[in-house]
């Protein structure tokens, strides 16, 4: 009888960032102020977000990473620390403040994000990464990223924000998730279609998984009372590389990561709202059941 299943060991080279979110009735036009409905501070940044929510979904993660000698530093690290994320790989530098984001959220769970990268473009990655999965993020020099992607991992990159790639950095990248916008600007740089797993993300609408440029699944979220969609995407990248790196098929990982991505929308924050697997687990079983119980030819909706 063989044992226990192993979950698969994660690097992240990212980005750490303490986000400053304004609860807006409705995101303002140019030029236009507008009240909030209060003001909120959370631990973010898109490498740390996947690190913790990979750590979350029962992963043994690991960060590289860089924040600011100053008080917002702890403060950024504390979920992180406390779900499990070791930290030792994040250094300290004494030359450039902790990242910030300044984040508006409106009442649909919409939102704009401003980031102050810091002491982010400080990161370096160690020639000693080690890991089952190495995930990585624009939010980071140019120079992390293409090491990270060349190590002999399943190596993930979520090309936000969007800037070209060098082609020979994306030749080393096993999965690349972007929106519709970062897929177009990515694209002009190089042949996405070579590579072995391109998902792009379409918000509400859900997600298409390519390999080599054949689209292999499709899946839509699950109807959820959106709060606030920041870190929704990052959940939703970290649960797809664990999933397909754990053996599920392609439209049953599809799925899975949009479930994450959808819990991730339905509380607040972006590090706060990111789900643990028993959460998951009981989500999923709670539609599961529903679905179960629905009269003979009821569309799922």
């Amino acid at each position: 009888m063989s044992g226990p299943r192993q979950s698969p060991t994660v690097a992240v080279v990212g980005s750490v960032n303490l986000d400053l979110v304004a609860r807006v009735e409705r995101l303002p036009r140019p030029g236009e102020t507008l009240t909030a409905h209060g003001v909120s501070r959370h631990p973010g940044g898109k490498g740390a977000n996947q690190a913790l929510a990979a750590a979350r979904l029962g992963a043994a993660v690991s960060l590289v990473g860089a924040v600011g000698d100053d008080p917002f530093a702890d403060e950024a690290l504390a979920l992180l620390r406390e779900g499990g994320v070791e930290v030792t790989g994040v250094v300290t530098v004494g030359d450039r403040p902790t990242g910030t984001a300044l984040i508006q959220v409106d009442d649909d769970g919409e939102t704009t994000i401003v980031v102050d990268v810091g002491a982010n473009a400080a990161v370096t990655v160690p020639e000693d990464l080690h890991a089952d999965v190495v995930m990585t993020v624009l939010e980071v020099p140019d120079e992390a990223v293409a090491a990270a992607v060349a190590t002999p991992a399943f190596t993930v990159l979520n090309a936000a924000p969007a800037h070209a790639v060098a082609a020979e950095v994306l030749a080393g990248v096993d999965l690349l998730s972007v929106n519709a916008e970062e897929h177009a600007v990515l694209g002009r740089a190089a042949d996405l279609d070579a590579l072995p797993a391109v998902v792009v993300t379409h918000g509400a609408s859900g997600a298409t998984l390519h390999r080599y440029g054949r689209e292999v699944a499709s899946a839509a979220p699950p109807p959820v009372d959106a709060v606030d969609g920041t870190g929704a995407g990052d959940a939703f990248t970290a649960a797809l590389a664990l999933a397909l790196v754990e053996g599920l098929d392609d439209g049953s990982a599809l799925r899975r990561a949009c479930a994450v991505g959808a819990l991730a929308a339905t509380r607040a924050g972006a590090q706060p709202a990111l789900p643990t697997l028993a959460e998951l687990e009981t989500f999923l079983a709670g539609r599961r059941s529903r679905q179960g119980s629905k009269p003979k030819g009821e569309p799922d909706r």
